[in-house]
């Protein structure tokens, strides 16, 4: 690759990548004028048409789509190299941008992001929260990494588990169960009010049991249903009816009574685990990798505390 034309090869690439001039010319910092006389520019030098523009659109040629196959790993490696490099520095610095599950950001991440960034006052991060049950293409959505739980990460991922099993269980006010005594088994939730998790596929969360050591899950007829977390516990606090949710969300009111669980012999043994993934490289970004190292360790000192 010549280095006089690196700059042009890299903003074809952006463009191409966003199917933008207006977005590609954001992320690189220049205006569009500039970025699209950038590209006419490689395309006189090369003497082919790389881009195929219209007022709506914008998409590789032939030869544009050869060229991108060629470049992108080349690119890739390069920005390898450099993020290697930085490893070398006293702290790491650059931004990580990450795609975590609501849970995960509430219970995991926001109590030691000031710690964090304390330490590393070089990294910057951006976190994007993504609705539950969600499967982020992180290399298409440029995402350094990403939280979720075990079950829905992809195998050719590299995951590195960041907590504690979380347990799933039912939960009622005393208020509610002054007037309905508090159902023995899962089946007698037909007769009880409940509040239901609404999934973004417009499903509603099973509430999942064990009897025997085998699993099965009830989808109760809920009297109010909702799609956010805080509102469902607030519902619950008032005597709404009963509630299936992470016990981290009400592990206070159980501490303090406002809030009671029921059907525990009936609790799931299967529970959630959260892990950071991210695609596998041959150099993680020392940024990456400083956080990786953070919530492995403040895992591994909770693990002690907690055992």
């Amino acid at each position: 690759m010549r280095e006089s034309h690196f700059a042009e090869y890299a903003a074809f690439v952006a463009v191409a990548d966003h199917a933008s001039f207006t977005k590609a010319a954001q992320q690189l910092g220049v205006s569009a004028s500039t970025l699209s006389q950038t590209i006419r520019d490689l395309e006189d030098w090369l003497g082919v048409r790389l881009l195929n523009r219209t007022t709506r659109s914008v998409a590789p040629t032939e030869a544009g789509e050869r060229l991108l196959e060629r470049l992108r790993p080349l690119l890739a490696e390069f920005d390898v190299a450099v993020e290697s490099v930085r490893a070398y520095r006293d702290k790491p610095a650059g931004l990580i941008r990450l795609s975590v599950l609501p849970h995960a950001a509430n219970f995991l991440l926001a109590p030691v992001l000031q710690q964090f960034l304390a330490a590393y006052p070089d990294i910057r991060l951006d976190i994007s929260v993504v609705a539950p049950a969600t499967k982020v293409d992180l290399i298409a959505e440029h995402f350094d990494a990403g939280i979720s739980v075990g079950e829905i990460i992809d195998r050719d991922m590299i995951a590195v588990r960041i907590s504690e099993s979380i347990r799933r269980i039912v939960v009622a006010a005393p208020s509610y169960l002054q007037h309905h005594p508090a159902p023995q088994t899962p089946r007698d939730l037909a007769r009880h009010k409940t509040i239901l998790y609404r999934l973004p596929s417009g499903g509603f969360l099973p509430w999942h049991f064990e009897e025997s050591g085998k699993g099965f899950d009830i989808t109760p007829e809920g009297s109010l249903s909702v799609n956010e977390p805080g509102v469902a516990v607030r519902a619950v606090l008032d005597g709404v009816g009963l509630l299936y949710l992470t016990s981290d969300f009400v592990e206070e009111a159980l501490t303090t009574g406002k809030l009671v669980q029921v059907l525990k012999d009936w609790e799931p043994r299967n529970r959630l685990e959260f892990f950071l993934y991210y695609p596998s490289r041959r150099h993680t970004p020392a940024p990456l990798q400083a956080l990786i190292n953070f919530l492995r360790d403040n895992f591994k000192s909770t693990s002690k505390r907690t055992g």
